[in-house]
């Protein structure tokens, strides 16, 4: 079984045809939340992800846009994209960013796994150093496998007999400019497995991220992080355009 792992596509139409396109043979597609919000194309992108099916965890983003929360938590350029974004959404997409559901998610076809938008304690934690993955690593009754996002940063960290380490992809390039890197996933040991973000990269690199989990009914688990090149150009044109802010569309091709 092969799962297309999403995450923080942010209204970006332009980074998520990317990595659609260049993504491998899947069985299942899992976004792990924050479809919108930042870009300027979030009904493009939110007819796109439900035209995919599958597992969908919501994000901080998709509940301010669709009205769920309030925004005071919010810096200023942030909240300035979700004002924007309720007043282009449809009332469809709108209602349907509402009734995602809170992470954890589990399936029972992949019962080693869960799905968090932020953490397993709590859907907006930041997962930023060993300590606080330890702890969401430590906790009872949870999976070998915590898939989670939020952070918009590629890689994430193994719990081993008491220790965590964070770990980062080191990728090969293709002949396509496409960079992946393939980790495997030792039995026994718990994740936590980031796989970036599709539409806002925050790691000093520009490219769409993504991930691909494989599980092995011999347990040879694996996953394959993605970096892929897409018309940040189109995308920085379209914030300025609507008239978001200028960091929005700057950050974009410093990834940062």
């Amino acid at each position: 079984m092969r799962l297309l792992l999403l995450s923080d596509i942010h209204s970006n139409i332009e980074a998520l045809n990317a990595v659609l396109e260049a993504a491998p043979e899947y069985d299942r597609v899992v976004n792990l939340g924050d479809i919108v919000g930042y870009n300027a194309s979030p009904n493009e992108v939110c007819e796109r992800v439900r035209a995919m099916g599958g597992l969908v965890v919501r994000g901080n983003h998709d509940r301010a846009c669709s009205g769920l929360t309030d925004l005071s938590e919010f810096n200023l350029i942030a909240a300035m994209s979700a004002r924007w974004t309720q007043t282009v959404l449809s009332e469809e997409h709108t209602a349907w960013l509402r009734d995602l559901p809170e992470g954890p998610l589990r399936e029972d076809k992949f019962p080693s796994a869960e799905f968090v938008h932020g953490s397993p304690r709590d859907e907006d934690e930041y997962v930023l150093s060993t300590p606080t993955a330890a702890a969401d690593l430590q906790l009872p009754d949870h999976r070998e496998f915590i898939f989670f996002g939020h952070t918009h940063l590629q890689g994430g960290f193994i719990y081993d007999a008491g220790r965590t380490q964070a770990f980062v992809p080191t990728y090969e390039e293709a002949a396509s400019g496409v960079l992946s890197w393939t980790m495997a996933l030792r039995p026994r040991l718990r994740y936590m497995i980031n796989p970036g973000s599709v539409g806002q990269p925050r790691d000093n690199d520009w490219r769409a991220a993504f991930a691909l989990y494989e599980a092995n009914e011999a347990g040879l688990d694996q996953v394959t992080f993605f970096r892929v090149p897409y018309h940040v150009e189109q995308t920085q044109a379209k914030v300025l355009a609507a008239n978001l802010p200028e960091r929005l569309a700057t950050r974009l091709g410093l990834g940062r």
